[in-house]
């Protein structure tokens, strides 16, 4: 039977799952509050019955021993009118004698047959019952002068066990009921909730069917299931973008590699042709085609290293090192590459004591591709700055040359792959467009960013920034 009920449970849709499920734990607590309000009503009514027969019986008490000085049977039987008065509906007050028999008996709708009378050396409450009646009786011994007996006050609470009887079909009703509207709220919450998840499912069927551009439906709530609608949107707007970028990437990187190629094979057909027997036309051919080749390892290398870049799933390891030696060490390189260049490195604003963390090969490749765009770029003032400080705990570096700089439209694209703003000029100065998209993937590797600020035709600033630390310091905190 356990087994059928679970296999039914797995079967049931997800609606119907949390449907079930909020229903019984609504009536779960439903119900729990409905005893324990049960428990707490009924002990208190029956606590104020104990009360009240509890006054009743020291009322009694003090009345007898007020009269103790002349106390005797004759003037305890002339207490009857006295008792007559104190009796409630549904009650009985009797007097006993040393031996339990009965003194005086005054009751109030209730046979005195049906209880039989007993004497108590110390005062007694108890709950009794006989056939389908129920009392409460409260015994205690009565000392007046001479007389010793005991007073009985029994009072019928079948009243109560009929409030008590409506309070729980009363409960039964409201919980029925109850389970009703919590199966009815539950399912109306459900479906609500579900809504965006059903919005999510035909979203991503519409994807299968139509492509990336679809989107899921935003119904304006603030709650969980909208931050999933929103994140998955911003998931698809990625992947949208991703695939353009590898469709763009793919139709660049072909039309990359495909010109050099077509140069080497036209300058081989024209060698093969006629173009052997000719020195010049040799010579020239062949340089050409050492040319393009050489472009062509050169991207190929490019690519080869920027998929390492952003696919190494072996970084290589951070540690803790002084930036202003792999800048001067990158400075001195380009200095030696390229004599009629200006190199200054501006370095004082930086403490001797800071530190990065960094993979200095890693550094040292990312300052190379900035120095070699900065030189490409340049024209007729052939002076690059190599700028370090210090800004609120972060290291800035910046490489700043005095070139033909970045119009302002073009900013947002210069990290793309194959992106070139002078196509003419990079292609002329073997530039493949790689070589910043390699750099920023490098510098996230790092833990760092990288931006770049222009002004065409007279400058172009590409700032690298990354968390500063002194090593001094952190050995203190250890």
């Amino acid at each position: 039977m356990r087994q059928v009920i679970q296999r039914w449970l797995t079967r049931l849709p997800v609606k119907w799952k949390m449907a079930l499920w909020s229903s019984i734990t609504l009536f779960v607590l439903f119900a729990a509050y409905n005893v324990a309000q049960y428990i707490t009503v009924t002990q208190w009514m029956l606590n104020e019955e104990k009360q009240a027969i509890q006054r009743s019986m020291a009322e009694l008490q003090n009345y007898y021993r007020d009269k103790q000085s002349g106390m005797n049977v004759s003037e305890l039987l002339n207490s009857r009118s006295f008792l007559a008065t104190m009796n409630e509906r549904n009650q009985m007050i009797r007097i006993l004698d040393a031996e339990g028999n009965p003194l005086i008996t005054v009751s109030n709708h209730f046979h005195t047959d049906k209880l039989a009378p007993r004497s108590v050396s110390q005062t007694e409450l108890t709950t009794m019952g006989h056939g389908d009646e129920s009392w409460l009786v409260m015994r205690s011994p009565l000392e007046a002068g001479v007389f010793r007996g005991t007073i009985e006050i029994v009072n019928n609470i079948d009243p109560f066990e009929r409030l008590t009887g409506m309070i729980v079909w009363v409960m039964i009703a409201s919980g029925i009921f109850g389970l009703f509207l919590s199966a009815l709220g539950s399912l109306m919450l459900v479906r609500q909730l579900l809504r965006p998840i059903h919005s999510l499912t035909e979203t991503i069927q519409n994807v299968k069917r139509r492509g990336l551009h679809e989107r899921v439906e935003h119904h304006g709530a603030n709650d969980e299931f909208s931050r999933l609608t929103g994140l998955f949107n911003e998931l698809l707007s990625e992947l949208e973008t991703s695939f353009k970028q590898q469709k763009q990437f793919v139709e660049d990187a072909s039309h990359e590699l495909r010109t050099p190629v077509s140069i080497v094979k036209g300058h081989l057909g024209l060698l093969l042709r006629w173009g052997k027997d000719d020195p010049q036309v040799l010579d020239k051919s062949l340089a050409v085609s050492l040319q393009e080749i050489e472009r062509l390892e050169v991207i190929v290398r490019e690519l080869i290293e920027l998929n390492r870049a952003e696919n190494d799933a072996d970084p290589a390891p951070l540690m803790r090192l002084q930036p202003t030696e792999s800048i001067e060490h990158a400075a001195r390189l380009f200095r030696v590459l390229h004599p009629d260049f200006v190199f200054d490195t501006e370095l004082s604003a930086i403490p001797a004591a800071c530190t990065i963390r960094a993979a200095a090969r890693q550094l040292e490749q990312i300052l190379l591709i900035l120095l070699d765009n900065a030189v490409k770029y340049s024209e007729d003032r052939k002076r690059v700055r190599l700028v370090g400080e210090l800004r609120d705990g972060r290291l800035s570096i910046s490489v700043v040359d005095q070139g033909i700089g970045i119009p302002a439209d073009e900013l947002p694209r210069v990290f793309d792959r194959f992106y070139r703003v002078d196509k003419a000029r990079s292609r002329e100065k073997g530039g493949s467009g790689l070589g910043l998209s390699i750099a920023k993937r490098l510098v996230q590797l790092n833990g760092g960013e990288i931006a770049i600020e222009s002004e065409e035709g007279v400058r172009t600033r590409v700032r690298l920034m990354f968390p500063a630390g002194d090593p001094d310091e952190e050995r203190r905190r250890l």
